[in-house]
């Protein structure tokens, strides 16, 4: 387990975050200087408290909303790492969080209630902001192409082995050879409509013919490297286990899963009152991509380091702010 930068918000604090609320949160754990991201003079002292869930890519995602505005002379509380993404949107709701980047994906799907996605990433972006907006008052903006969607992945020796490079061609291989697509997944991906189930629906997949084991998210990707009890798996897509195992994503060729784009969140008081705010992370967003988070996450996740420190470094490097 690491410790240090990285701070566990206990869940019973989050569960009656209506009642009690959260703590205020605490300081942003490293320094940062300018860098181009200069002193904005409207947000200098501005009190913003920056949220994520509790996931490697989240807690990177919120430490670089938090750098950025301590760059500009916001007044940073860090309050990263909150359990589950229905506790991260209750605090937004009720003021505790101003800012925090989400997925189009959960938005419209866990937030407002939908069951079909909208399949064109630009389209989705569109239709939840403008959803979230009229019924909540929550703002959606600076858009990142980084799509953390879910996907099934085989290692390469399978994937040579059985010819298998799309969703259909996996469905083909439970169809004619069972054993041989013996597949792990996760919890919530056996149950979620936009994961095996629905999966398997739009594929043609016979559920009663799947050799599948359920396991802790944790496991699935070197279960699924090591092609022994499992041979395919299911995992986020900007996962840094990806590379880092050389796991073979699965394509999407029917377009069945919802897109996950990454776009900062606000409720709408806040982003009408701090404009500055959106101008400044879109720059940051628009880098985004699959290729750098899943480095950023595989830096975390494989290499050990701290969340705080990779969103630092990559600050740094791509010149936005300096190290303090």
């Amino acid at each position: 387990m690491r410790t240090g930068l990285r701070r566990l918000v206990p869940l019973f604090g989050l569960v009656l975050v209506a009642a009690c609320g959260l703590q205020s949160g605490g300081a942003v754990p490293l320094p940062v200087g300018p860098g181009s991201i200069r002193p904005v003079p409207e947000l200098d002292g501005v009190a913003i408290t920056v949220g994520s869930k509790d996931f490697s890519e989240q807690n990177i995602l919120g430490y670089l909303i938090e750098f950025a505005m301590v760059a500009a002379g916001a007044d940073v509380r860090d309050l990263t790492n909150i359990q589950g993404s229905n506790s991260l949107r209750d605090a937004q709701l009720h003021g505790q969080i101003d800012i925090a980047y989400d997925y189009t994906g959960t938005g419209w799907i866990n937030y407002l209630g939908n069951e079909t996605p909208v399949p064109d990433e630009v389209g989705q972006f569109e239709a939840v902001r403008e959803a979230d907006l009229a019924a909540h008052g929550m703002v959606w903006t600076a858009m990142a192409p980084m799509n953390n969607t879910y996907a099934l992945v085989t290692s390469r020796r399978t994937a040579q082995e059985t010819g298998v490079a799309t969703l259909s061609d996996y469905a083909k291989l439970i169809e004619t050879d069972p054993a041989a697509a013996a597949t792990c997944v996760g919890t919530e991906f056996n149950v979620r409509q936009d994961g095996y189930p629905g999966m398997a629906r739009k594929y043609g997949i016979d559920t009663g013919k799947v050799r599948k084991q359920i396991v802790q998210d944790a496991l699935v990707y070197q279960a699924t490297a090591d092609a022994g009890q499992c041979r395919f798996g299911s995992v986020a897509a900007t996962d840094g286990r990806i590379p880092a195992l050389d796991l073979v994503l699965l394509r999407d060729d029917r377009a069945f899963f919802p897109k996950y784009n990454a776009a900062l969140v606000m409720r709408s008081d806040f982003a009408e009152a701090n404009p500055q705010v959106a101008t400044i992370m879109a720059s940051i967003s628009a880098r985004l991509t699959n290729e750098t988070i899943t480095e950023l996450n595989r830096q975390v996740d494989v290499d050990g380091r701290e969340p705080a420190e990779v969103a630092r470094d990559w600050m740094v490097a791509e010149g936005f702010v300096t190290a303090g």
